[in-house]
């Protein structure tokens, strides 16, 4: 739990404390976006298939942490500082750089207690890392939707 709650205060103060571009309602989108295709994907690999969990296989109040508190601030981290305006080279090496932080907080995630929580049953290393980078194009396509729709909306 302590490795938990150290990655939520790092994870979080970055996210606002570095936040160059996001609007309130941005934040609400990724955060609620975040949780919700989170909870649709856990659904079926954590508690229908058990390929991984956080803390115990059963659902617990604890378990909601990690998914409330930890995981939108690392999609906000990422999309705050992707390279939107760069050649295609540099965003695939952009992906590319923040799956490898992924995959190490995962390793990380993996010790046993205090400092772990997370556990996997048939789930590997791997199936994050070939999952991972279409996770964060979906969320990357919902940002850029969501700055377009911001861009049409009229006030009257």
């Amino acid at each position: 739990m302590i490795g938990l709650l150290l990655a939520i205060f790092i994870l979080n103060y970055i996210a606002f404390k570095k936040n160059k571009k996001f609007t309130g309602n941005q934040i609400a989108h990724i955060w609620t976006f975040t949780i919700a295709f989170q909870v649709i994907f856990d659904v079926f690999v954590e508690f229908k298939y058990y390929g991984y969990w956080y803390f115990d296989k059963e659902i617990e109040w604890k378990g909601v942490i990690p998914h409330l508190f930890l995981v939108p601030p690392a999609n906000m981290i990422f999309l705050n500082w992707y390279p939107f305006k760069t050649n295609i080279v540099k965003q695939i090496f952009y992906i590319i750089v923040f799956v490898v932080f992924i995959l190490f907080y995962e390793m990380i995630t993996l010790l046993p207690a205090p400092w772990g929580y997370f556990h996997y049953g048939w789930w590997r290393i791997w199936h994050a890392a070939i999952i991972n980078p279409f996770l964060l194009l979906i969320l990357l396509g919902y940002y850029k939707w969501i700055c377009k729709l911001e861009r049409n909306v009229v006030c009257k």
